[in-house]
């Protein structure tokens, strides 16, 4: 048996941000995770400069290597209708990453050990604490292992059928000279499109010679068909290379509003994709992720109850509104809004991109965090 201070399942960013806090305070810990790293990761792949100073990148050294796709400009628009293009400034307003490279960055720096490549597959509570497979343990487990996180379902409250997930399918490549020829869209211009009901949005995101397409639904029903029809009408009108690859990869995750999944137990916590923290409006979840891993190391390191990690979650992001099923006449009414909205370039600028995708009107964690 090797004893640590904390184990975290999950590698990704929720749980290499945990990791290196708590690494700094000289805290032994392990991450354990079913993939060896790097690893493919579902995900648009975009990050706002507040997630970058959060992680304390070196934006410039970072870029040597890896790929880090400046965004000053974003096209809005509502399938079926003319997009709107809104230039947002001189300075970047997010970056575009691919998610094989930023995670497995951020976990190699963690300082923490590692198990990759080992699947969680015993999870017993004593009162020595955490004991996993039967080979490691301490005092506290976090869960950071995404939506089906092993932990979250030791909980007891997911993943499961009972949850109103968001589901998501994506293919991102590595285009060849014909096929960059044939995709006229920007680098600096992610191209966001709304289903006419409303209920997800797709995505062509170019970050240098590789580009990421994939769209999401709260509705995972015909997913495929709405993939198939979205990228079918864009080869059509010249913004996507007829050749693309027809593998896509899905993955599921919980937006905040939905989301009821409790975040402490007995010795136990979950951050990120594992406690359903994504933005409601537009799913994203890697600054969610990080914010719930600081508030979490916080707690830990003080040592109070995880009862306050709680509290704190719910005091940066609100009370979870646990809402049902929008009834057809409001669903109806919003849809016969959004038409003329979407045209404008207020709200698509204002409310879709700053407030919706970027979250420029939230203030950043206080330091203390």
């Amino acid at each position: 048996m090797i004893d640590y201070d904390l184990i975290i399942v999950g590698g990704g960013p929720a749980g290499s941000t945990l990791a290196r806090v708590l690494v700094k305070q000289d805290w032994r810990v392990l991450v354990v995770d079913k993939a060896d790293f790097p690893r493919d990761k579902t995900c648009a792949g975009w990050v706002t400069p507040a997630v970058m100073r959060y992680l304390h990148v070196d934006l410039e050294d970072y870029a040597r290597e890896r790929v880090l796709q400046p965004i000053h400009r974003f096209r809005i628009g509502l399938m079926g209708q003319k997009p709107v293009d809104n230039f947002h400034g001189d300075e970047p307003v997010s970056y575009g990453i691919r998610r094989y490279e930023l995670d497995e960055y951020l976990l190699n720096r963690s300082g923490a050990e590692l198990a990759t490549g080992e699947k969680v597959k015993s999870l017993d509570h004593g009162e020595d604490g955490w004991t996993v497979n039967g080979r490691y343990r301490a005092p506290r487990l976090v869960g950071a292992g995404g939506h089906f996180c092993p932990v979250a379902s030791r909980l007891g409250d997911g993943p499961g059928g009972h949850e109103r997930a968001v589901t998501a399918k994506e293919v991102e490549f590595p285009m060849n000279a014909e096929q960059a020829r044939a995709c006229p869209v920007p680098e600096d211009q992610p191209e966001l499109w709304f289903c006419r009901d409303l209920k997800g949005y797709a995505w062509i995101f170019r970050k240098g010679d590789w580009l990421n397409v994939g769209l999401g639904r709260e509705d995972n029903h015909r997913l495929g068909e709405h993939l198939d029809a979205f990228v079918r009408e864009r080869t059509d009108s010249g913004r996507l290379p007829a050749d693309m690859p027809e593998r896509y990869k899905g993955h599921a995750y919980l937006l905040y509003d939905h989301a009821l999944r409790p975040l402490v137990g007995d010795d136990v916590l979950l951050v990120g994709d594992a406690a359903g923290l994504a933005y409601t409006q537009s799913g994203e979840g890697i600054r969610t992720a990080v914010e719930s891993a600081l508030l979490a190391a916080d707690t830990l390191t003080r040592g109070a109850p995880l009862t306050e990690y709680s509290e704190r979650m719910e005091q940066r992001f609100g009370q979870r509104a646990r809402s049902e099923p929008e009834q057809p006449a409001l669903a109806g009414l919003k849809q016969w809004a959004a038409r003329p909205l979407m045209r404008t370039h207020w709200f698509t600028r204002r409310v879709v991109t700053e407030r919706w995708f970027l979250h420029s009107h939230v203030p950043a964690l206080p330091a203390s965090a």
